[in-house]
């Protein structure tokens, strides 16, 4: 492995590796990020980061560690925002709750210009199988984009 593919160790985020997914016939495919798990509440979540060098998705890094830090409440925002946006009017805070427990953050991906939260309905009745809803943040935090994602 070449030094701009090398793995990267962090203290609180552990080894992001270059992703990479063997196919059927053997083939190797070699994706332009990186990727890690954190375990989070007893759970694993998948990280993605944008970039195909070290260097690239290291300028990324304090960005993973400021979301981290906050990531309860911006799970929070995020599952408030599906919850609203898929709603057919305004959500009650029951609603909202029971929305939150729910949707089930799987994946934090982060690229140059967004943080974008990748959920699993975990009951099955806000979702159709195989599809799963995404929140994705601005630069700033404020919540742009909710979509669904298959």
């Amino acid at each position: 492995m070449s030094t701009q593919h090398a793995a990267i160790e962090d203290p609180q985020l552990g080894t992001l590796s270059r992703a990479e997914t063997t196919l059927d016939d053997g083939d190797v495919v070699t994706h332009d990020w990186y990727s890690g798990a954190l375990t989070i509440d007893g759970r694993e979540l998948e990280l993605m980061i944008d970039g195909a060098d070290v260097d690239q998705v290291g300028s990324l890094i304090p960005r993973v560690h400021a979301v981290v830090a906050h990531l309860d409440g911006i799970r929070r925002r995020a599952s408030d925002a599906i919850i609203t946006h898929f709603s057919d009017g305004e959500p009650s805070p029951a609603e909202l709750e029971t929305g939150s427990a729910d949707l089930v953050l799987d994946t934090l991906e982060i690229t140059d210009d967004a943080t974008v939260l990748h959920f699993t309905d975990s009951c099955g009745r806000h979702f159709p199988d195989g599809y799963w809803p995404a929140v994705h943040l601005g630069l700033d935090g404020t919540i742009g984009e909710v979509t669904v994602e298959g």
